[in-house]
């Protein structure tokens, strides 16, 4: 006889089982603390291409900007609690976890890694309490997977740095006060902190998405942008290795994240065949629905697994970039793909606003996309397996 089940779906496995009652906390907190400030306005914000501005501070009041790291008034909180954080935020929208990614991940991280005490010391609280917004400029129009190719450049000239050149794909551009901007110097690739009321920055919204509209995503500019030498992130040296660091630390949020919109769909769907009958039967009741449904809570189960043994091999300072290729190769195939299943299921109701499914299926084209390629992460894999670099 076949024990009965504790968990209810998607935890398919019981994994809830294997977090400690803190991070069984930080998902319920944070789950609800999403499902009463974003629920409500997310669908109002995509239709519209904005982002609620006025709900940031409250997620810093959360603890949730920068959560993983430690000191300068920061939660530093653990890997796989920060992992759940992203999965819930990303149960709402990739949107919403994008924000808080690059918030952390990309603007926090380096300036907590390679910048000066002064310069950790004054921004680190302001970007984690949410006073401040930040935004992170590596990728350029002919740049893309190839960050080396980049053309912004920064000059010594007397006692200042002169900073030319744009950036594009930048989420959050609009919405910041401070950037951090990768670029060429005499002496290598070095992030500067670039204040977006500088003279000679500006800030281009780019409209007309199809994905990711709950989020700010923008062209940033530099003419003859005068920089004080204190601007440099000083520990910020050797070419692309620092830049990279930073994507390998979003990667691994968004790995996490992605489970978020999958799990989100799956419950939409196992909810509406459920309900929708169908020539007298509920739509559950058909084969085909249950083996998409099952083949679903397999996969989930795979990547719930995979990103649990990430968190764990992050924890234990063992993780390599490759470890992070796979899992944000691999879970956000999955998660798209389930999204696009479980659209299917909804039928005619699947393209409407009123479902989430589509939302998560349009978003998480663009996941697949940024942060590295889903065919840049087959190959950084491929190269660790064969010594071979084909890209």
């Amino acid at each position: 006889m076949s024990a009965p089940r504790t968990s209810p779906f998607p935890d398919f496995y019981d994994i809830n089982d294997l977090l400690t009652e803190e991070q069984r906390l930080i998902v319920s907190s944070v789950r609800e603390f999403v499902t009463r400030q974003f629920a409500p306005v997310i669908n109002r914000c995509y239709m519209e291409e904005t982002f609620p501005i006025d709900k940031i501070k409250s997620i810093g009041a959360m603890g949730l900007l920068g959560g993983n790291l430690k000191g300068y008034g920061l939660a530093g909180m653990d890997a796989i609690s920060y992992g759940l954080v992203m999965k819930e935020l990303e149960r709402c929208d990739s949107g919403l976890r994008s924000f808080a990614s690059v918030q952390g991940a990309l603007v926090m991280y380096p300036i907590h890694e390679y910048g000066s005490e002064e310069q950790k010391s004054y921004w680190l609280p302001r970007l984690g309490s949410g006073e401040a917004i930040g935004c992170f400029g590596l990728t350029e129009s002919y740049g893309g997977s190839d960050p080396g190719a980049m053309t912004t450049t920064a000059v010594l000239k007397g006692d200042k740095w002169i900073l030319n050149g744009s950036k594009m794909w930048i989420t959050n551009g609009s919405l910041a006060q401070i950037a951090i901007v990768w670029a060429k110097t005499p002496d290598g690739i070095r992030g500067f902190l670039v204040p977006t009321n500088a003279k000679g920055f500006s800030a281009k919204k780019m409209t007309g998405k199809l994905s990711l509209r709950a989020s700010v995503t923008s062209e940033l500019y530099f003419d003859n942008i005068e920089l004080e030498k204190s601007a440099m992130l000083p520990k910020s040296t050797g070419g692309l290795k620092c830049p990279l660091s930073c994507l390998t630390q979003a990667r691994y949020g968004i790995a996490w994240g992605v489970l978020g919109a999958a799990e989100a769909c799956f419950d939409e769907a196992v909810n509406y065949v459920k309900d929708r009958v169908v020539f007298g039967k509920p739509l559950a009741a058909k084969q085909i629905v249950q083996m998409k449904l099952a083949t679903i809570a397999s996969r989930l189960t795979q990547a719930q697994l995979l990103a649990l043994r990430l968190g764990q091999l992050k924890e234990s300072g063992k993780l390599h970039h490759s470890h992070v290729s796979i899992a944000k190769q691999n879970n956000v195939q999955f998660a798209l793909e389930t999204a696009r299943t479980c659209r299917d299921m909804l039928g005619g109701n699947g393209i409407m606003i009123e479902y989430q499914a589509m939302r998560h299926m349009c978003n998480l084209e663009t996941v697949y996309t940024y942060e590295g390629t889903n065919d840049i992460h087959l190959l950084i894999v491929g190269s660790e397996i064969t010594g071979i670099q084909a890209f």
